[in-house]
């Protein structure tokens, strides 16, 4: 058939068929990888830790699976804090490198954090949940769940509103999610380590996790550890500060973890809300203007 007679609107084969080209990755930095990767891997196993510590049956060790579990993430949180920071001294940052640090992030420090506390929780308090009925079990799961979908809100915001240059993030906006996560994990241990039989911070769990989920996705200004407070020359006082940590953490690890992101999560936002309630009250209050005859006869200024 001549090609005049043919269906009007059929499309060559060529365009059918015609494939999008994507850029592929061809080069990547092997150790940071791997290191980040490790990250990932230490989050999987403490969940993996935690699942087992809440099987049912299970006799007492000298070691508690949540306590490792909460140790787990905090390891990983070294990972996540040591990957960059070789990145950066190699000079081989890459937006695959970034990807991949936040879907690593993502399990340690979004979904094995928010699976402990629920786990501990659910572990701890069943005749609880026999007497108020299947209320507190599902507001243990709604914690959990807006604990992981504001960590992962976090960490797209990051992606989308992040800068190369290391000297630009003197601050972070929203709680850094493993900060966040180094205040579940902290209490974790701490309850199974030193104050086994506290059920009141089992309780109260919960409430601290929907809290620092809120934080992560706030407007509060937190502040960059390294650049800020240890980078450069700083008051004599910086010093005695991270003195006494570091002979806190000595004596007692568990404390020392409690109140060292318990200070850097809480800390921040009663800043910003004494900030907030002392601007409002040194606001000017500018008196309304009178009604005078001219105003009134012209209330447009005009001769």
């Amino acid at each position: 058939m001549n090609s005049k007679y043919e269906v009007v609107g059929r499309r060559p084969r060529g365009r059918l068929f015609r494939r999008v080209r994507k850029q592929r990755v061809k080069y990547i930095t092997v150790l940071p990888s791997l290191i980040t990767i490790l990250n990932g891997v230490f989050g999987f196993t403490a969940i993996v830790l935690a699942s087992k510590a809440a099987e049912p049956g299970r006799p007492g060790g000298e070691f508690s699976y949540f306590a490792l579990a909460g140790y787990m993430v905090l390891v990983a949180m070294f990972a996540d804090m040591l990957d960059g920071r070789l990145a950066r001294m190699s000079q081989s940052t890459s937006s695959f490198g970034g990807q991949l640090d936040s879907l690593c992030d993502m399990i340690s420090f979004g979904i094995a954090p928010a699976f402990l506390m629920l786990k501990l929780v659910e572990h701890k308090l069943e005749l609880s949940t026999v007497i108020f009925g299947g209320l507190l079990q599902r507001f243990i799961w709604l914690a959990a769940l807006a604990y992981i979908a504001c960590a992962a809100i976090r960490l797209a915001r990051f992606n989308v509103e992040n800068e190369d240059n290391e000297m630009a993030h003197m601050s972070f906006v929203g709680l850094p999610s493993p900060g966040a996560a180094g205040v579940v994990v902290s209490l974790v241990i701490f309850q199974q380590e030193e104050v086994p039989g506290l059920d009141l911070l089992i309780y109260l769990l919960p409430f601290i996790t929907l809290g620092v989920a809120i934080l992560m996705v706030s407007r509060v200004q937190y502040p960059h550890i390294l650049n800020v407070y240890l980078r450069g020359k700083k008051p004599f006082g910086y010093l005695i500060r991270f003195l006494f940590l570091i002979g806190l953490a000595i004596g007692n690890i568990q404390t020392a973890l409690v109140l060292i992101f318990g200070w850097f999560a809480g800390g921040s936002f009663v800043k910003w809300l004494y900030c907030k309630a002392t601007l409002k009250r040194m606001r000017p209050v500018f008196p309304e203007p009178t009604l005078t005859t001219e105003t009134a006869l012209d209330p447009a200024g005009r001769d």
